[in-house]
């Protein structure tokens, strides 16, 4: 089968400093709200993350989205979780995807239902984050189902997944990269670095373990928009927000915390530059693309040259 849209495949295979980011699906049907936000994006990422249901809130589908960026000529990376799908839906995604020409996935396990806007939705769990990392890997390379039963033809994806290098308990969370990189993983993006010294500690434990010479590393970065949006990070597991941070913001006026949030992911990400096999960041703005140039060009990391995604390379 032939590739599709390799701007972040090349990035990571070239180890030049990549620089994704993610588009917001609305919660309804125009197209638009997708188009605009690639737009945005167009000239300043390798590629564009299309969440799926994030935070277990109804949205458009990644699918549909992913189809429309690229549309707009901005790779995209569909994102696919475990929550709302058995195995049947897991690899039939899967497929459409290959199908349709979107040439990166990142599989993850999904935010529980019980914080969404169904919290008496049945979640379904059928496969974890490692084991559907696994299944691509399968279909992909061996060119088979879970079935045993052989493919056709196979997809050409790049796999990716998430990883959370501040989750405890901390010395384990090398070791669980890991074992997403054994299943099949090729590039991960992370949760939010605020700490940039934990961060490193993790890198520099995955490094001597090989992992980052075998998997590119995108470090999760992102700006806090108001107070409001401070008090809702701290209480999503997982994300963990020094007290340095946190009083840095508050010590602004309201109207200010944006800039001044901006201005701190700015300086993080140059920080983060200067680490060993960093592989490249993944700007997190949901729903705010608008920020997205304003930090990749206050970090010095400039607009992207590529060539159009719709073109077929061999």
């Amino acid at each position: 089968m032939t590739a599709l849209g390799t701007r972040l495949r090349q990035a990571v295979r070239e180890r030049r400093f990549a620089v994704t980011a993610e588009l917001s699906p609305p919660r309804g049907a125009d197209p638009e709200a997708i188009r605009k936000g690639a737009r945005i994006l167009h000239d300043w990422v390798d590629a564009a993350n299309v969440t799926d249901n994030q935070g277990a809130m109804v949205r458009l589908s990644s699918l549909a989205g992913c189809v429309l960026a690229r549309e707009e000529d901005v790779e995209p990376v569909m994102q696919l979780q475990c929550r709302d799908r058995n195995r049947l839906a897991l690899q039939s995604d899967l497929l459409g995807a290959a199908a349709l020409g979107i040439p990166n996935v990142l599989l993850l396990t999904g935010d529980h239902q019980r914080f969404g806007d169904h919290p008496d939705a049945r979640g379904v769990f059928y496969l974890d984050s490692v084991q559907l990392i696994w299944t691509a890997r399968t279909m992909r390379d061996h060119g088979t189902l879970l079935s045993g039963k052989a493919l056709k033809s196979r997809p050409q994806w790049l796999i990716g997944g998430v990883e959370n290098p501040s989750a405890p308990p901390l010395a384990f969370r090398p070791e669980r990269l890991g074992k997403k990189i054994a299943a099949g993983a090729e590039f991960v993006q992370t949760q939010y670095v605020f700490d940039v010294a934990r961060f490193t500690e993790f890198m520099r434990a995955s490094r001597e373990l090989g992992l980052t010479a075998r998997c590119a590393v995108l470090a999760g970065v992102g700006p806090i928009p108001s107070l409001r949006a401070l008090e809702r990070m701290q209480q999503i597991p997982g994300i963990v927000i020094p007290p340095a941070v946190e009083a840095r913001l508050r010590g602004v006026a309201p109207e200010r915390v944006l800039d001044e949030s901006i201005a701190l992911v700015v300086e993080i990400i140059t920080e983060l530059r200067a680490i060993p096999d960093l592989a490249g960041v993944h700007v997190m703005a949901f729903g705010a693309e608008r920020l997205v140039p304003q930090i990749v060009e206050g970090a010095g990391l400039g607009r992207r040259a590529h060539a159009k995604v719709n073109e077929r390379v061999g």
